[in-house]
């Protein structure tokens, strides 16, 4: 058996391409397509796969997100994320989440492969035109001094983020995660002291700037 993928991507009229284009191959297998982040950390979790192709702008649970969920639970996991965003900001929260490899989605398939054999191989894969964003980000790191997201908050903590920056109510964040409203309240303010936060757009820019959503 080849290397198992599992490859998430929410344009489902590719799937099909996909599958095709897989089969014609005898060292790679997709396990299964999925089609949003919550599917695709389901997924995951039942089929173990050796590689996990992410589309990172997805509806409700972002790629960068789910990523993250993939990895807590599979850390020999290896994910390539799959954008067509080539900004600084969308490549290195990927990056910062685990991945260890990002294509452009107008790459060819051949590039894609070429991805997957050096993650399986334990190498990391950038597109060519992704390059440039890792060497700046080396020799002149972000203006943000903050440390990543997934350094200083809970799973929790979070999806808390996530939901406030995408304009829930307090209300509405406890019914979805079936805890009181006073909870969450007491989760925000802990998130906007971890990250030394004043307002609720400085949140919202903290939560984009780390891909906790992607408004």
């Amino acid at each position: 058996m080849g290397t198992g993928i599992l490859y998430v991507d929410d344009h489902e009229v590719f799937h099909e391409c996909v599958r095709h284009m897989f089969s014609l191959r005898e060292d790679m297998d997709i396990l299964a397509i999925a089609s949003n982040g919550q599917s695709a950390v389901r997924l995951a979790g039942e089929l173990r796969p050796e590689v996990v192709v992410m589309d990172v702008r997805l509806p409700g649970l972002n790629g960068i997100e789910a990523t993250r969920k993939i990895l807590e639970d599979q850390p020999q996991a290896r994910v390539i994320g799959l954008s067509g965003y080539t900004d600084r900001q969308t490549v290195l929260a990927m990056i910062k989440a685990g991945a260890s490899g990002y294509v452009v989605k107008e790459a060819a398939f051949g590039e894609l492969i070429q991805a997957i054999e050096a993650v399986v191989a334990g190498k990391m894969y950038l597109s060519p035109g992704i390059t440039s964003v890792m060497l700046e980000e080396i020799l002149a790191p972000s203006q943000f001094a903050q440390p990543a997201v997934g350094l200083v908050l809970s799973s929790r903590e979070r999806e808390v983020l996530r939901l406030v920056a995408e304009g829930l109510s307090s209300k509405e964040i406890a019914d979805r995660l079936c805890v009181s409203p006073k909870t969450i309240e007491t989760h925000r303010a802990r998130i906007m002291k971890k990250l030394g936060l004043k307002t609720f757009a400085d949140l919202v820019k903290y939560a984009v700037r780390e891909g906790l959503t992607s408004l």
